[in-house]
C-alpha cells in the first residue's frame, strides 16, 4: 500500500464514521486530496486496472474511487471563474496548459476536462466536450465534439470516440466499475457506453449502439450470447430480437427489444476507421 493509498484510506475512515467534513478538513487533509488529483492526472494512479496476472480482467481500484468522493465530501462549493463566467463547483477546471507540450490539443471554446482527469500524449479533444473526474484519456485518442467521458471511464489508446458518444460514469448513478473502452476502438457516432461495460481491444461499433449490461451481445464469432463486455477484434452494431411480450395483444405485428450483434472485424471495417494523418499534422 502507497503512502498516498495510505492517507487516502485514513480520511475516508473519518469521512465515513462523520468524524471529518468539509468545514473541519484541515490543511493537511486537503494537501493528500490535491496530491491525489495530481497522481490521476499525471496517470500515476487510475479507477481501474487491467491485471496482468489471473484472468487479466479488469478491477476497480476501491481506494481511487474513495480518494475521488472525498474531494467532494470535504470540499466546499464556491464559485469559481471560467472564460468570463462564474460557475460554482467544489473543484476548478483541469490546468490544461502543458497539453501543447505532450502533443495534444483542446479546442475552444466548450471543450471542458475536470480535475483530476488524466490526458495522455497527443489526444485531440474537440469542442464541446467534458471530460470528468477520474477519467483516463490514453494517448492517441480522439474525443470528438458533443461527447461525454464520465467519471472514473477507461479510454485506451489510439481510440476513436465519434461525435455525439456517452461514456458513461461511476458517480451519478454511483456503479461498481467504471466503463472500460480498451485500445484501438472506434466508437461511431451517438454510442451509449454505460454502467461498467468493456469493450474490448481493436472493436469497431456502429453509429447509435447502446453498450450496457442489461442488453445481450449476440457473439457470432463464439456462437454464445453474453452480457456486459464487447469481445476484442469485433464489429458490433445494433438490431432487434423479439421480446417476451412479442405475442401480446396490444403490440399488432410484434414487440421487439434491442440487441447488439457482433461478428469478426473484416480488414475493410478498419481501414474504412482509420483516422485521416491530415488530423496530426
Amino acid at each position: 500500500m502507497s503512502a498516498l493509498e495510505t492517507e487516502i484510506d485514513d480520511l475516508w475512515t473519518q469521512y465515513d464514521n462523520d468524524e471529518l467534513d468539509a468545514d473541519s478538513a484541515g490543511e493537511d487533509a486537503v494537501a493528500t486530496l490535491d496530491a491525489f488529483l495530481d497522481a490521476l492526472e499525471e496517470g500515476e494512479i487510475r479507477a481501474a486496472e487491467k491485471r496482468s496476472t489471473g484472468n487479466g480482467k479488469w478491477e476497480a481500484n476501491a481506494w481511487v474511487k474513495q480518494g475521488i468522493l472525498l474531494n467532494f465530501g470535504l470540499r466546499a462549493t464556491e464559485p469559481r471563474e471560467y472564460g468570463g463566467v462564474t460557475y460554482n463547483d467544489v473543484l476548478p477546471l483541469a490546468n490544461s496548459s502543458d497539453y501543447a507540450a505532450r502533443g495534444s490539443r483542446n479546442t475552444p471554446d466548450g471543450t471542458v476536462v475536470r480535475r483530476g482527469a488524466h490526458i495522455g500524449f497527443d489526444c485531440i479533444l474537440m469542442s464541446p466536450a467534458f471530460v470528468n473526474i477520474g477519467a483516463h484519456v490514453g494517448d492517441g485518442t480522439l474525443v470528438d465534439s458533443c461527447d461525454t467521458v464520465g467519471s472514473c471511464a477507461q479510454i485506451g489508446a489510439n481510440v476513436k470516440l465519434g461525435a455525439n458518444t456517452l461514456i458513461g460514469g461511476v458517480l451519478e448513478p454511483v456503479e461498481n466499475a467504471p466503463v472500460i473502452i480498451e485500445d484501438d476502438v472506434s466508437l461511431g457516432a451517438g454510442c451509449r457506453v454505460t454502467s461498467g461495460f468493456v469493450v474490448g481491444e481493436n472493436s469497431v461499433v456502429g453509429e447509435n449502439t447502446l453498450l450496457t449490461p442489461r442488453i445481450p451481445v449476440y457473439d457470432l464469432v463464439e456462437e454464445e450470447v453474453i452480457y456486459g463486455e464487447l469481445p476484442a477484434d469485433r464489429r458490433a452494431f445494433t438490431r432487434f430480437v423479439e421480446s417476451s411480450v412479442s405475442d401480446h395483444d396490444l403490440f399488432e405485428g410484434g414487440a421487439y427489444k434491442p440487441a447488439v450483434v457482433a461478428t469478426d472485424l473484416e480488414t475493410e471495417t478498419l481501414e474504412a476507421t482509420e483516422r485521416e494523418d491530415a488530423l496530426r499534422e
